[in-house]
């Protein structure tokens, strides 16, 4: 082993440092600490009764409760809390592009897994770790404790670095799909963009394997003001200011970002995915701690 200090190593410290002050605090406790399990259903010892949401099982439902109340309840149980997370980033050359703040996507992706993955250690859980592409997907098996999480950054943070090939987020699914595995709990960081209509169906399948929660980074509009140069990441191509400028090509650009994100989001809906976009990486602890009070 070279004496080279890790990528992960250097970033972790940095991002640790940063937010395990009240976010960490905040997010550990949604999070439901090292003893307690994020997933509920049927297991053995109850927990609470809480409002029906979609995506919740209805074979859940109190019905005697829901009649008093007057709209559905559901009985939630604690399950164990051996728990498995798969932590699942698409390395996509998408990611490669900018984000409103003008971050690039991939740093934001990045910091975002570190929070996740360090929050899933501090609980004591397992994690396992999935990345990649449409050149080849890698899966790391389930291990504990933080230098683990530090192999798995770096790893994902080289891959991200080579831009190797395109978005293949259900792909990775997939290849979850075909390893015999513990229901899990999926935290996947991806393209605001996904999931599209074709993958409809990888996601349904997965959710009846798995709880799962999505990150999806937002990409700067072509439309952004401000910018003085812009390039566009597929082709390499600068985007002239004229044609940036221009009113309405602005506003069809817009309005075309605007319904692909609102499908995809409505696709995670319907499915009972919990989700969230952020544009910088000032967003990403509020926007974890939102999305796992939420899933909670």
């Amino acid at each position: 082993m070279s004496g080279r200090v890790s990528h992960a190593a250097t970033r972790s410290a940095l991002v640790r440092a940063k937010v395990a002050l009240p976010v960490i605090r905040r997010a550990s406790g949604v999070f439901e600490g090292q003893h307690g399990s994020t997933l509920t259903g049927r297991g053995h010892d109850f927990d609470d009764l809480a409002d029906y949401v979609h995506g919740d099982d209805v074979a859940d439902i109190d019905w005697k409760t829901s009649a008093r109340a007057g709209h559905p309840i559901i009985r939630r149980f604690e399950r164990e809390t051996d728990m498995f997370t798969q932590l699942v980033i698409d390395t996509g050359a998408q990611m490669g592009a900018a984000a409103p703040s003008g971050e690039s996507k991939a740093e934001l992706a990045m910091f975002a897994a570190d929070v996740l993955g360090y929050l899933a250690i501090q609980r004591g859980d397992r994690l396992s770790v999935v990345y990649g592409d449409s050149a080849g997907v890698r899966r790391i098996p389930a291990r504990n404790g933080n230098s683990h999480l530090d192999f798995a950054l770096d790893a994902i943070q080289e891959r991200m670095e080579a831009g190797a090939g395109e978005s293949a987020v259900s792909d990775m699914l997939e290849e979850l799909l075909r390893v015999p595995q513990p229901r899990a709990l999926l935290l996947l960081v991806t393209d605001e963009y996904w999931p599209d209509l074709p993958d409809g169906r990888t996601l349904r399948r997965i959710r009846t394997r798995h709880e799962m929660v999505v990150l999806r980074v937002a990409d700067m509009s072509v439309a952004a003001q401000g910018v003085e140069r812009m390039v566009d990441h597929a082709t390499g191509s600068l985007i002239p200011a004229f044609l940036r400028d221009d009113a309405v090509l602005r506003a069809d650009l817009e309005d075309e970002r605007r319904r692909a994100h609102a499908f995809a989001a409505d696709l995670l809906r319907s499915n009972g995915v919990r989700h969230v976009s952020v544009a910088s990486t000032k967003e990403v602890p509020s926007a974890i701690v939102g999305l796992l009070r939420r899933h909670a």
